[in-house]
């Protein structure tokens, strides 16, 4: 007789499998030597921007004499912002004066990118020689140019007097405001066309050959090549230039407090030249933290419709 079939019993444990992994310590590694190499700057960041930013804002809301204790005086810093008649005019012609300098910083920057942009005899020394005004110092430059245009030892009123430009000698930084802006304009002309250049220079350096080769043999025009192929494609890059050039002009100090001095009677005073007087003059830092304050809402709000505009037209 045959005997029945044995029915196969399964071990009820098995051994567990060998090929189970460890925790990746080689990642875990990788990213603590990330964190040691980004505290460094998360300190300096911490130290020099975001604790003095707080420190601004609490300011803001206490009457903060520079000598004395501070008292708790909030919102009357930032209500007595609309009434102070500088603030205003000073805001008005922050805008204006941003209004002009973009435009034109813009215009010579990318001219001067546009001419140095291929290479030939002599470009080598014009994008140089272009560039060479970044090498001096900005309050240098200012106290250059308040030489320079000086009524009674500056060369520039001799030369266009010889010339027959002008009639006698004219006050360039005093006289009048459309002379005081006009100096401060050139001046920064002079010292950050070449800066602008260099990275708009960057950008039309980015583009394809190829692409300007297919719209050549496509017989695309220069007008066209340059609003269809160009432009588009250096969006990027004027989004970062014009961003640089307007927060650079609402935050203008120096050209104005060297050659100026805000005259003649205030009309070229920025915003942060009253920044300065409330804080060292009149004595007043929490006075000084409110606009502080405001102006950095501004510059914030600024940008981010400016990106958001610009962002948009390349999408």
């Amino acid at each position: 007789m045959t005997s029945p079939p044995r029915e196969r019993v399964e071990p009820e444990h098995r051994s567990a499998p060998r090929t189970a992994r460890r925790p990746n310590s080689g990642r875990r590694r990788r990213a603590l030597a990330g964190v040691a190499y980004a505290a460094p700057t998360a300190v300096m960041v911490g130290l020099f921007f975001l604790v003095p930013l707080g420190l601004v804002g609490w300011m803001s809301l206490h009457r903060w004499p520079l000598l004395g204790k501070p008292t708790l005086n909030a919102p009357d810093n930032y209500a007595g912002i609309a009434d102070n008649e500088l603030v205003v005019s000073a805001a008005w012609f922050t805008l204006k004066y941003t209004a002009i300098m973009t435009v034109l910083l813009f215009v010579v920057a990318f001219g001067l990118a546009l001419l140095v942009q291929h290479r030939r005899p002599g470009v080598g020394f014009l994008r140089a020689a272009f560039f060479l005004p970044m090498a001096v110092g900005f309050a240098s430059a200012s106290l250059l140019f308040l030489g320079l245009l000086s009524d009674e030892i500056g060369p520039v009123n001799d030369l266009l007097s010889r010339l027959g430009l002008v009639d006698g000698y004219v006050s360039w930084t005093s006289g009048s405001a459309g002379s005081a802006l006009g100096s401060a304009v050139v001046l920064v002309l002079w010292r950050f066309a070449g800066f602008n250049m260099l990275i708009l220079l960057t950008g039309l350096q980015a583009i394809p050959v190829d692409v300007y080769e297919a719209a050549r043999i496509d017989g695309a025009s220069r007008w066209q090549t340059f609003r269809r192929i160009t432009l588009p494609l250096m969006r990027p890059t004027i989004a970062l230039v014009l961003t640089l050039m307007s927060t650079g002009s609402l935050l203008a100090f120096d050209q104005f407090w060297i050659l100026t001095r805000g005259g003649p009677d205030n009309s070229t005073t920025s915003l942060v030249m009253v920044i300065y007087r409330e804080a060292f003059i009149r004595l007043d830092l929490g006075s000084a933290a409110g606009i502080s304050v405001v102006l950095l809402a501004v510059l914030l709000v600024f940008n981010a419709v400016q990106f958001g505009v610009l962002r948009r037209r390349s999408e």
